[in-house]
This record gives structure tokens, sequence and C-alpha cells, in this order.
């Protein structure tokens, strides 16, 4: 059999959109991906980024699973320092009884946000340091043993929505092989220590009543399309936009522009960023999944899309599945 492949939906604001637009577009995505055969759609928290539309996640996953059927929809992730647990649960416990054995709960410690936002968030930079503990009470709450005496998600309890830690770093890879649970590790965009992170996940993981056994997800980028020249061509005005989302400040480029900053060290750095990404045609795309999934020791992939509008990455999903084998 494939290896499962998913999609982790970055919910883009496009120049000129809205994010109405966008969510058209997240339902129209989550469709096509169930009837090409890949596992499941997972949308991020963000906030204050006015190109992205998936800050209230719980209500965009509700959505496109109103409009979709078999696919697993879930976070990746919630940043669960910005909330309580008890409202987590209740949020996806909700989901979880309305869509059943559909809803993932992927959870993250960074704040998905600067630090003006952290604090229009009311959160505390001291946050993250308790979120072992919080990730143990949110899982209390759904499993139905709260670890709040009086105090029981509901809905949440007893739904036993999956939960998985998200991570770019050694800390995730150590707490989610501490908790026994599953892996993601966020290797789109944070590459460095995807080795020895998974190596170290692999090496402590502990069984739980959840998971008996690691279970890696490792994310890549993704441009595929008919003719390699095509799909380098999206990478490049792919890379380009990363320059004015991540350094324009306000501004934007030109594609000279553009350009001479990719050449600089802060340029190179956004490059870096993109070191996993499979671009080519279908067959070189293919290769580079197999290649990159053996690397990642990986027991399923979670592609972003990065292409630079929407029917092209639409088609790198259609391209990709044909490629790997799924349900066409």
């Amino acid at each position: 059999m494939a290896l499962p492949l998913s999609i982790l939906d970055l919910a883009h604001i496009g120049e000129g959109e809205t994010a109405r637009d966008s969510f058209t577009a997240s339902v129209a995505l989550a469709q096509r991906a169930e009837e090409l055969g890949y596992t499941r759609v997972w949308y991020a928290e963000h906030h204050n980024m006015p190109s992205i539309a998936s800050s209230a996640t719980s209500v965009l996953i509700a959505h496109v699973a109103a409009h979709t059927s078999t696919i697993r929809l879930g976070a990746g992730g919630v940043m669960l320092p910005n909330h309580a647990p008890l409202t987590i649960a209740e949020q996806f416990g909700t989901l979880e009884t309305l869509h059943p054995g559909r809803i993932d709960l992927g959870l993250g410690r960074a704040p998905g946000s600067d630090q003006q936002t952290m604090r229009a968030l009311r959160r505390s930079p001291a946050s993250a340091d308790s979120f072992p503990q919080d990730v143990l009470e949110l899982q209390g709450y759904l499993t139905g043993e709260s670890r709040i005496p009086g105090v029981d998600a509901t809905p949440g309890k007893g739904t036993d929505v999956p939960l998985y830690i998200l991570g770019s770093s050694l800390f995730g890879a150590q707490l989610a092989a501490a908790l026994g649970l599953p892996y993601a590790f966020a290797s789109h965009f944070a590459p460095t220590a995807l080795e020895e992170a998974v190596a170290v996940y692999r090496r402590d993981f502990k069984p739980s009543a959840q998971l008996d056994r690691p279970y890696v997800i490792a994310a890549l980028n993704v441009i595929a399309a008919k003719t390699k020249e095509e799909a380098e061509e999206q990478f490049l005005e792919s890379k380009r936009l990363r320059v004015t989302r991540f350094l324009g400040r306000g501004r934007t480029f030109t594609q000279e522009e553009a350009d001479m900053i990719l050449e600089s060290p802060a340029g190179q750095q956004l490059v870096q960023m993109a070191k996993y990404s499979a671009v080519g045609d279908p067959d070189e795309v293919e290769a580079y999944v197999a290649r990159f999934a053996e690397h990642a020791r990986a027991d399923e992939l979670i592609v972003a899309f990065s292409a630079p509008d929407r029917k092209a990455w639409m088609r790198s999903a259609e391209l990709l599945a044909q490629a790997h084998g799924l349900r066409a």
C-alpha cells in the first residue's frame, strides 16, 4: 500500500481576495482531496496574519466538515497555550459529536503570532511552560477522566478525539514520546532538526491507550506540474511571494527586487526554510516524496501545496495523488 498522504491547507488569502474566498477554496480542496484518497486535511492556528484565514481553526474545520463526507479534518495545530484546555475540549468534542470518526487535534506550543498579538490574546510569555500539563488536562477531558475534580467537557467527555503533538524541535519529540502520542514534524518550514527529533521520538516512545507504537507524520512542500520547467517557475514565484510575506513589512517587491533579496542572507534563510520541497513533473515529485519519506522515517506525509495560485495547487494535489497511487 502507498504511504498515506495528507494535506496541510494554509488557508491563504491571495492578493485581491477576501477571507471568504479562502474558505471557499478550502472547501473545494478538501472535497477534491476526499475524492483523490488523501487521508486528512489539517488547518493551522495563526493570528494577525492578513494572508492566512485559519485563525478560528475549529470554526473552519466545522465549515469544511459540513461540506465533506469521509475525509479526516483537524488542527495542525491548535496553539494550546493560547487557550484554556477545557475550551478546546468542548470545541473539538462538539466537532467529533457532529462528525464522528473524522476529527483530529494537533497541538503546538508556539504563539502562532508576534509579541503584540500575544498580548492581544492575553497570553503570557510563560504560557508555554505549562504545555505538557495542559495537554494532559485536555486529554483527560476528552477521555472522560478529568484531572479537575467536578469539571467535565460537554460535549467532549468520552469522545476520545485523537491528539497529535506538533513540533519543530526536540521538545515536541520528547513530549510525544513520553505521552505515547503521534508526532508531526513541521519540516515544511523548519527542516533543521527533523532527523534528530524523529530519532529521539522513536527511541523514547512509550505505548499509551491511544497508540501502541511510534507514528511519525512529516511535512514537506509540493509543486507538481506537467513539466519540470513549469513547476520550477511556480517554485520561484512562491519564493518571491515569501519574500513579500516575511520581509516586506507592508510593501511589495518587483521580481528583480525579490530575486536580489533571495540572494541576501535573509533571503537565503527563507530558501532554507523550504529545504524539503518536491518540485517537478509527477514522476520527479513522486520520486522525491519516496526519498523524503525514507529520510524522515515517516509513517505518513502531510504536504503543503506551495504553488502561487489556487488552480496550480489544486493541480499539484491531483498529479501527486495519481503519481503516488492514491484512489483517483
